[in-house]
Order: structure tokens, then C-alpha cells, then sequence
């Protein structure tokens, strides 16, 4: 893999962080905001933004593991060498 694993995931999976990332913020931002309000249906909604944004975060964890699971097929790793032994 390339140095960083931003760099070299795969655009699904960068559009699955991005995506989870922003649909949990609007929930935290609407949770805070209907918590001050003593909104109650606008609490409980945020909370069901907040837990599909964690969906959205273990999707990409799957997609993370496939796109790692594919490249180590594809490039095994070598045994490494101990010349002094």
C-alpha cells in the first residue's frame, strides 16, 4: 500500500468516511440543538441520524477490509531474510 491509507482507498470508501462523518455531525448539531430547546421529537430523531451515521462508518470499515483483503491477494507479502543467522 501506498504511505498513507487515505491515499490509497478506494472512492467508495472515501465517499462512505465523508458521508459518515457529515450525516453524524447534523445529528450531533441537532441533538444539541433541540437538547436546548427541550425539543424531545427533534432529540430522538438526531439520535437516529447519529446511529445511521455510525452505519454508514461500519459500511466503510467493511469496504476497508475488502479493498486490504484484495490487495494482499494481489501482492503477498515476502518472507523477509536474516543474513545472520
Amino acid at each position: 500500500m501506498i504511505s498513507t491509507p487515505w491515499e490509497s482507498a478506494s472512492g467508495l470508501y472515501k465517499l462512505l468516511v465523508i458521508g459518515s462523518m457529515s450525516i453524524s455531525g447534523l445529528g450531533i448539531i441537532l441533538a444539541l440543538f433541540g437538547a436546548n430547546t427541550t425539543n424531545r421529537p427533534l432529540m430522538y430523531t438526531a439520535v437516529a441520524i447519529i446511529l445511521l451515521g455510525l452505519l454508514t462508518h461500519v459500511a466503510g470499515l467493511v469496504v476497508r477490509s475488502r479493498d486490504v483483503k484484495v490487495y494482499r491477494q494481489q501482492h503477498p507479502p515476502t518472507p523477509k531474510q536474516n543474513p545472520g543467522r
